[in-house]
């Protein structure tokens, strides 16, 4: 299904269910407590805001959303009906601890029973709402594709599984061009297309045939936009790059990148930058200020050395900069070159604690006022390493285009510390690529929720 179009139908349930959830509360504070219309909805304003935000807590974690369940019933009362028992708890234990307005049983009685009932009302509605429509193939664009070969058939696959917003119909390609069958009927020659739009009534023609290769395609397009007939080309650019490849414009010349790079954008690196600048700056003047002291006196008391560890590390574009650590190991020949293990005779006391909480890499906060680092990023590795890798990884250096960051989506993925096989440094290139190509500052901030959270669960690879 289209992602696009998945995601409209999922945002408008679950605005249905939030405006459901907070009409059962808002009629049981107003017709149980016995209280005028006015003080009712003036209490219930700060309340609702807590009611919105809890369920969409529990909902959102508990998938009741996802794609597999809205469009079922039963799926759906089985995620909804967990997710409301969690959603209860929270908004009980809010009442209770909050004294936020004296409860009786005919109100928690109604909240236990209308919001279910009013969440699978809202979900049979859904349901048939969306079933008439699909019924009246209010999704279906009825597509005709030119031309049978490999391209096209790969496209076929793809508007398969895009689901309910395409259907295909056929192929047009000329019979002498025919040397295997095919899943979709031949229904005519390319000249015919129209024709054969016409006959089935298809709204879209999808090409895989350039005008280049056919200059009938120039008038095919014209009369397609004559009759309302969306008209679409599919060059193979796989010839070019067997990857997925986007597609920029500059003014009328189109120009095609082999990823995306949101961060290219100057808006958000400008955004990204004020936002690392702003909380490395808290940080400093809150945490570091006292923790540098505090720290370096342990370190000091505990071995010989200096109280920061620096080491370059390779940066954006591969421009080495000098990392800062507080030193969690004794002074040794082998920093440099080996990666530290579990058990690493080099680690101090204090150095593991140092390691499991983190709190090794909070200069690394100075490096982001600096402009070297970043908050959220792909880790900055040895030069050593990065030498080396870069032979072995075809992909490696990519990751080099962003700024190194304190932590990354792969580290919160579970790939951080020692990198002892091959394929746990490919896994961990694998999703810096993939945080570099999806970035927003909503996932920096879930990545930074992320790292606290799991520093203070504790992680298996910190040491």
């Amino acid at each position: 299904m289209n992602s696009r179009f998945l995601r409209h139908l999922q945002l408008t349930l679950l605005a249905m269910d939030l405006v459901a959830i907070n009409i059962v509360f808002f009629i049981a504070r107003f017709y149980f407590q016995r209280e005028s219309l006015i003080e009712a909805y003036v209490e219930y304003t700060y309340f609702g805001i807590y009611l919105t935000v809890a369920w969409l807590v529990v909902a959102l974690s508990g998938n009741v959303y996802h794609e597999r369940n809205i469009f079922s019933f039963e799926l759906f009362a089985g995620r909804s009906t967990r997710a409301f028992l969690y959603f209860l708890l929270m908004v009980c234990a809010f009442l209770f601890f909050s004294h936020f307005f004296i409860i009786s049983r005919l109100f928690i009685a109604t909240i236990i029973c209308g919001i279910p009932l009013l969440l699978a009302c809202n979900r049979f509605l859904y349901l048939a709402v969306y079933h008439y429509f699909k019924k009246k193939d209010f999704f279906h664009n009825k597509v005709i594709v030119l031309g049978y070969n490999d391209l096209s058939r790969k496209l076929v696959d793809y508007l398969e599984e895009d689901g309910i917003n395409k259907e295909v119909v056929g192929y047009c390609e000329e019979l002498e061009n025919i040397h295997e069958l095919s899943r979709y009927p031949i229904l005519g020659n390319i000249n015919g297309a129209l024709d054969v739009c016409k006959r089935y009534g298809a709204t879209e023609i999808y090409s895989t045939i350039v005008p280049e290769q056919n200059p009938g395609i120039y008038r095919l397009i014209k009369k397609a936009d004559q009759n309302c007939i969306r008209f679409r080309i599919v060059p193979d650019i796989g010839a070019l790059v067997k990857r997925q490849v986007y597609i920029d414009y500059l003014n009328e010349i189109p120009v095609l990148s082999l990823r995306r790079e949101p961060l290219d954008d100057l808006g958000n690196k400008v955004k990204k930058r004020i936002f690392d600048i702003l909380v490395s700056a808290l940080v400093t003047v809150f945490i570091l200020s006292w923790l540098i002291p505090l720290i370096g006196l342990l370190i000091k008391l505990e071995s010989k050395g200096p109280v920061f560890f620096r080491q370059q590390r390779s940066g954006q574009d591969n421009k080495s900069f000098w990392c800062l650590k507080f030193r969690s190991m004794k002074v040794n020949d082998n920093a440099n070159t080996v990666q530290a293990t579990r058990n690493d005779a080099r680690i101090t006391k204090l150095g593991q604690f140092l390691r499991r909480s983190n709190l090794d890499e909070f200069p690394q906060f100075l490096n982001v006022l600096m402009g070297d680092m970043s908050i959220v990023g792909p880790r900055p590795h040895m030069l050593k390493h990065t030498a080396d890798y870069s032979k072995i990884i075809d992909e490696y250096m990519i990751r080099q285009f962003l700024k190194p960051g304190i932590t990354g989506w792969a580290q919160v993925s579970g790939f951080r510390g020692e990198t002892k096989t091959l394929d746990q440094m490919k896994k961990r290139v694998e999703y810096d690529l993939w945080y570099m190509e999806n970035w927003s500052m909503w996932l920096d901030m879930k990545i930074m929720f992320l790292t606290v959270f799991n520093t203070i669960k504790g992680e298996a690879n910190a040491f």
